[in-house]
């Protein structure tokens, strides 16, 4: 790796007399760069899961669902853990709440292109 054992004596003698100036550089870009995961990873994933969270939580009885696998209903039973979804007039399933992927309420306009024939 080195040339000639002059130069790996003198550079493992300046990193070790280097003292706490020496060590603050080291470690320093090692906190700066958990920092940058944190803003730009970690946290951003952090709000994401609440709001979700909060989405699951709100849904009630009439509301448009559509589940993780892709389903789509309207709620008929809400229990603390679990939903009813109607698919069909005669078709009901029982899904988790925390596998729905998206929640409309009761109420919301549907969209102008939407044609239902």
């Amino acid at each position: 790796m080195f040339s000639t054992p002059a130069y790996a004596q003198a550079a493992a003698g300046g990193a070790a007399t280097g003292g706490i100036g020496y060590m603050l550089m080291q470690i320093l870009p090692l906190v700066a760069l958990f920092g940058i995961f944190w803003f730009l990873i970690i946290r951003p994933q952090q709000q994401k899961l609440k709001a979700h969270r909060a989405m699951v939580d709100a849904v009630k009885k009439g509301d448009e669902v559509v589940t993780g696998g892709g389903l789509i209903g309207k709620v008929s039973k809400v229990t603390d853990t679990e939903l009813e979804i109607e698919l069909a007039p005669t078709v009901k399933v029982r899904a988790l709440k925390g596998t729905l992927s998206s929640v409309t309420p009761r109420g919301t306009p549907a969209a102008a292109n939407d044609s239902k024939a």
